[in-house]
């Protein structure tokens, strides 16, 4: 009878553990990210193929012009004006800063 605690103890841990996982799960190539649950700061390098992994999707820099960033997030293209948001495949898409060297994209779910 004691093992019962017990073993309802370590069912609970990868319950406990799955919030960590999801924020560990986030990364990319060429970029930056800084996760929570319902979103990330994405920082994109410039001049390179640069995609990050985030909150279970892929999101992708694909140009920028003049102040017209062009994103690809969950599959869907969406182009954001800097400073502005616009929603793609139910997510919140918004740029913060554009320099010549870097993109900065906040994404998170718009649910």
């Amino acid at each position: 009878m004691t093992s019962f605690p017990l073993r309802r103890k370590l069912a609970v841990i990868p319950f406990v553990l799955l919030p960590l996982g999801a924020l560990a799960a986030c990364g990319g190539e060429n970029s930056k990210t800084s996760c929570n649950v319902s979103s990330c700061t994405v920082t994109f390098e410039r001049g390179v193929d640069a995609s990050a992994s985030i909150l279970g999707v892929e999101a992708e820099l694909v140009k920028v012009q003049g102040q017209l960033v062009t994103l690809k997030v969950a599959g869907q293209t969406v182009t954001v004006p800097v400073g502005d948001g616009e929603q793609a495949e139910g997510f919140d898409i918004s740029v913060q800063s554009v320099t010549k060297d870097s993109v900065v994209v906040k994404i998170s779910n718009s649910g």
